[in-house]
């Protein structure tokens, strides 16, 4: 069967939009994929053991924000710490739920300067699963982190000084949570 000029064009567009769509529900896990292996735009990496301490020590300072749409309080304990490079460290973060009624929130996060991602390596943390707060609730949330040695033979990041680890909360859409 051959088909005419007007049909292959007609598949070849069909084609394309069917592609472009995919492409564009596609892009938003490729572009989360890119930023976990690169460390792109401060993202961090995911570990299960610290490789130990390289007796050099780096300065943390940790951020909490919320977004206007959750009544919640949240905080770290320290807002800073200084750690041993390779060793494992926890810090702990407290959110506080404002709210008359049980909230459901969950936290974003980033490094900065975004070259130092690659190397901020969290073992455990809060932001990998949604929290979900009763009125009045106070919940003492932990962070377990290693700073990656490698880091120091990186000559765009073996100078930082300073990383800053940032989380901020969001509430979820309960239409989304149920589904």
């Amino acid at each position: 069967m051959r088909l005419t000029r007007q049909t292959r064009t007609a598949v070849f567009a069909v084609f394309g939009v069917v592609f472009m769509t995919g492409l564009a529900f596609a892009s938003v896990p490729l572009y989360r994929m890119f930023c976990q292996v690169t460390g792109y735009q401060g993202t961090t990496q995911r570990g299960n053991q610290a490789p130990g301490s390289v007796h050099r020590q780096i300065t943390v300072n940790f951020d909490a924000n919320v977004s206007s749409r959750l009544a919640w309080t949240f905080k770290p304990e320290n807002p800073h710490e200084t750690v041993d490079i390779g060793a494992r460290d926890m810090v702990f973060f407290t959110a506080t739920n404002n709210a008359k009624v049980p909230v459901t929130g969950t936290a974003t996060f980033n490094v900065t300067p975004d070259q130092a991602g690659r190397y901020f390596t969290k073992i455990q943390c809060f932001c990998f699963t949604q929290q979900t707060l009763k009125p009045g609730e106070t919940a003492r949330m932990p962070v377990i982190f290693f700073i990656d040695p490698k880091i120091l033979n990186d000559p765009d990041a073996r100078d930082i000084e300073t990383i800053t680890l940032s989380y901020t909360f969001y509430p979820v859409d309960s239409a989304k949570k149920a589904g």
